[in-house]
C-alpha cells in the first residue's frame, strides 16, 4: 500500500512538472512550514479505532536542496488513548537532479529520527499503560504551490499516518 500511495505520488507531480516555468531552487534560508492531517495507519482510519491525525513539520534550506527540521503529529484513539512523535528530519529536494522545469512543484525525501509513543487509559476499568521509543522515520512528499508562498503538500512515511495531507508556507 504505501508503495502504491508513493508511486501514486511521484506520478501526479511529475505530472505536474510543466517545463514552461523557471526551476524551483531550494536553496540556504528558504523555510517550509506544513501542517495537515494524516490518514490511515495502526489504528486509524483503516483499523476504526482512532481518529485522523494532526502534524506539522517545519524545515530550513541549510544548502542548495537540501533541508532540516522538526516533525510532530499527534492522533487521539478511541477516546482513551493517543499516540504521538516528535523529531528531526532532514530532506533533499530533486528538482534539480530531475531537471524538472516548474517553479510550482517541489519533490523531496528524506530521513529522521523520531521519539514515537502511545498512551492508553480505561480507568472504569483500571487499565493504564504507555510505551514509547527512538527510530527512524523516513519520507517522500510533493508540494504544489498556487502562489509563491502558499501550497498544498502531500507526503508518505512513517509516523502517526502514512499518508498526510495539507497546506504549506513558504517563507
Amino acid at each position: 500500500m504505501k508503495k502504491f500511495f508513493s508511486l501514486a505520488l511521484l506520478g501526479l507531480c511529475l505530472l505536474l512538472a510543466n517545463q514552461s516555468f523557471a526551476q524551483l531552487a531550494v536553496g540556504k534560508g528558504d523555510k517550509f512550514l506544513n501542517v495537515g492531517i494524516g490518514l490511515g495507519g495502526y489504528g486509524g482510519i483503516v483499523y476504526g479505532g482512532g481518529a485522523i491525525a494532526f502534524g506539522a513539520s517545519f524545515e530550513a534550506g541549510v544548502a542548495p536542496n537540501i533541508t532540516v527540521g522538526g516533525v510532530a503529529s499527534y492522533r487521539p484513539y478511541s477516546g482513551y488513548g493517543s499516540y504521538y512523535s516528535i523529531g528531526a528530519r532532514g530532506s533533499y529536494h530533486f528538482n534539480e537532479l530531475l531537471n524538472m522545469a516548474n517553479d510550482k512543484v517541489d519533490l523531496y525525501g528524506g530521513l529522521g529520527l523520531i521519539y514515537s509513543g502511545w498512551t492508553w487509559n480505561e480507568s472504569y476499568v483500571g487499565f493504564r499503560n504507555s510505551y514509547g521509543g527512538v527510530g527512524f522515520g523516513g519520507h517522500i512528499g510533493g508540494r504544489y504551490f498556487f502562489s509563491d508562498k502558499l501550497g498544498g503538500f502531500a507526503e508518505v512515511g512513517f509516523g502517526v499516518s502514512p499518508l498526510q495531507l495539507g497546506l504549506t508556507a513558504k517563507f
